[in-house]
């Protein structure tokens, strides 16, 4: 399908391009060697995350937002979004001096929720997904007449997003592959409509949560379909449904829909902080993620991954780390039953430092149902430097008859 009958062209992205001259950044284009050698090409990194309110939202938002008449200016903007989408709108409406309300799920980050309201935006918390807001998001539009600026699902959302792609076509002018995190598609479709129209060859492939999938349905039954209950860290691209828009584009211009884990998801998280020096969100990392799990040869390179975003919650930075390492084989908690006497506990840490095993934490415990009178229960976290070595730590307590216990 060519790309002129599709909702978005060429022009649109260009015509974008130029309105948000001066209002965002053309983000950094940063090769990574870390990833090219875990891939066996030249990766680089387009970095969203260090985009103007954390996230690629802003591209899109904006150029929706300045093409409202005088007259829908005046009434302001309402939104839906679990963060990003959020501050990129509060945000644009800052600049444009709109009023805005944003509604948002009730678990939404705390510093998603403070900076959308720092940009100047009304928050109005409810339902537990970014479906459930756009519900209530357009019934506030029928009640106060306020234009319902949509996360994805419109032309000029997706031709703003596509900014992106033709700034990577200028960083990087013989990519062979470009990999991007994917919810609802607006980002995945815009980028693919300004690179597939000047260099048709590129693959272009996108990368979704397995948890929170709905490309590879909707695409399998040819028109976008619902997905059940999402469960995933990447709350950025838990989209239940594609739109309308981004769906036809991706329909006829994306190679591949791909999918990832949520182990995956912090592993790559994990990576891109400790050798990228990127901090990025779950949503952010999906392109990364695919990439460390397909490995050599997958794609032909030079290879762009897209970091949408980087607005994480530090709470939920903390217990993805810790995920992150688990699933990496670098952390290990387990608790252990031994003779309640002097000397059981000395015994059991030097039988993990002699296996260098580095001891991050240790509770003791004397009392519970569970536990004979003579007994005590030791339960450790400990740092280990790969899922061999874990494996080998293990094998050295139970060989020293240590009876170990996992949550």
């Amino acid at each position: 399908m060519a790309s002129t009958t599709l909702p978005v062209s060429l022009d649109d992205v260009r015509a974008a391009q130029t309105l948000l001259g001066g209002v965002v950044r053309a983000t950094p284009l940063e090769l990574s060697r870390a990833v090219s050698n875990r891939v066996g090409e030249e990766v680089f990194l387009k970095c969203e995350n260090l985009q103007r309110a954390g996230s690629f939202k802003i591209r899109g938002a904006y150029n929706r937002m300045s093409h409202l008449t005088d007259e829908g200016k005046a009434r302001g903007v309402v939104a839906a979004s679990a963060g990003n989408h959020a501050q990129g709108v509060a945000l644009a409406a800052q600049l444009l001096g709109i009023s805005s309300t944003v509604f948002m799920p009730v678990g939404a980050p705390i510093p998603k929720l403070l900076a959308t309201r720092g940009y100047g935006a009304t928050v109005q918390l409810t339902g537990e997904t970014i479906d459930d807001c756009l519900v209530r998001a357009k019934e506030f539009e029928a009640e106060t007449g306020a234009v319902l600026i949509h996360p994805f699902d419109h032309p000029a959302i997706v031709a703003g997003a596509g900014t992106c792609g033709l700034e990577i076509l200028e960083q990087c002018p013989d990519v062979k592959t470009i990999l991007v995190s994917t919810g609802g598609g607006g980002l995945l479709s815009g980028i693919s409509v300004a690179v597939k129209a000047l260099r048709p060859e590129v693959q272009i492939i996108g990368v979704q949560a397995q948890q929170a999938a709905a490309y590879p349905p909707s695409l399998a039954a040819g028109h976008p379909v619902p997905v059940g209950k999402m469960s995933t860290m990447a709350d950025g691209i838990a989209v239940g449904c594609p739109g309308e828009v981004p769906y036809e584009i991706i329909a006829a211009l994306v190679d591949h829909i791909e999918t990832v884990s949520e182990e995956s998801l912090s592993q790559a998280l994990l990576f891109l902080l400790e050798r990228a020096k990127l901090v990025v969100e779950p949503a952010g990392a999906a392109a990364v993620a695919h990439l460390l799990d397909s490995g050599m040869g997958a794609y032909p390179g030079p290879v762009v991954a897209v970091l949408s975003g980087g607005n994480i919650d530090p709470l939920l930075l903390l217990r993805i780390i810790r995920h992150g390492l688990s699933a990496a084989g670098r952390y290990l908690q387990f608790r252990v039953r031994v003779p309640d006497r002097p000397g059981s506990l000395a015994r059991l840490l030097a039988d993990l430092a002699a296996e260098d095993a580095n001891i991050l934490n240790v509770e003791h415990a004397r009392t519970g149902s569970a536990l004979r009178v003579d007994e005590v229960e030791i339960g450790v976290q400990v740092e280990t430097k790969s899922a061999d070595h874990r494996e080998d730590v293990l094998h050295a307590l139970r060989a020293k008859d240590y009876h170990l216990l996992f949550d």
